[in-house]
């Protein structure tokens, strides 16, 4: 076969592997939108209302999203596909993150809320000002922390479940920084340290009770009357 004639066959095998293609292809007319996938990156997070990719979530934002699921569903109730859908990354990647599983992540979730706590709710019972402002400003936070009542407590989701023991240091600190500061703020308000101490006891109790009848009635008025007062009932 001379040289003109490889070139023509070829040329018909390239017209030929065109039309085949364009055969398999759905055409859509000028006027309609094509619906294109979403990228697979985002698939797995888009359930979320502000899906972020997984390369650009940083470990507190993942952090946060943990904090989320255990919040709503005790250690038990979140599973790891839960969790993986929450913070888009997936079961190996997030034992990548946390070797030993959904211990590593209560741990680091008790770690970040310790943080918030200290920061929204515990800072304000230690900054100068009267011990009225200071209970009001915690109140306030406690509110807000907890969306009027409609967030369920996750130190009562650990300290009840079955893996109370396992995460019982850290939890037990948390409320033990929680009951000094309120006792601080009542001993300047000239209260003996022991009534005092008594004091914030009950005032604690009294939270982690209302959110939890607050999710088991699905109403939050109890908790928030429990809020109101409980700035003079400290005081009284």
């Amino acid at each position: 076969m001379n040289n003109h004639a490889r070139r023509h066959l070829g040329r018909q095998q390239i017209a030929s592997l065109h039309t085949a293609v364009a055969a398999t292809q759905t055409r859509v007319p000028a006027d309609r939108p094509v619906a294109w996938p979403r990228p697979t990156l985002y698939r797995s997070v888009y359930s979320d209302p502000s899906p972020v990719p997984q390369a650009l979530l940083s470990r507190a934002q993942v952090i946060d999203r943990l904090l989320g699921v255990i919040r709503q569903s005790g250690y038990d109730g979140a599973s790891l596909s839960n969790l993986s859908a929450a913070t888009g990354l997936g079961k190996s990647s997030l034992y990548h993150h946390f070797p030993d599983g959904k211990d590593d992540m209560v741990m680091a979730v008790l770690e970040s809320l310790a943080d918030q706590l200290r920061d929204a709710v515990f800072t304000p019972l230690r900054v100068p000002g009267t011990p009225k402002k200071r209970l009001d400003a915690m109140v306030k936070s406690v509110d807000a922390f907890y969306d009027g009542g409609d967030d369920p407590c996750i130190l009562a989701q650990i300290a009840l479940g079955s893996t109370r023991n396992r995460f019982r240091a850290p939890v037990h600190a948390i409320f033990a920084d929680w009951m000094d500061a309120i006792t601080d703020v009542l001993v300047d308000a000239k209260l003996p340290r022991a009534k005092a101490r008594q004091r914030a006891e009950d005032a604690v109790m009294r939270i982690e009770g209302a959110l939890i009848l607050a999710a088991a009635m699905n109403d939050t008025h109890v908790f928030q009357r429990t809020m109101r007062t409980m700035t003079a009932t400290l005081l009284a």
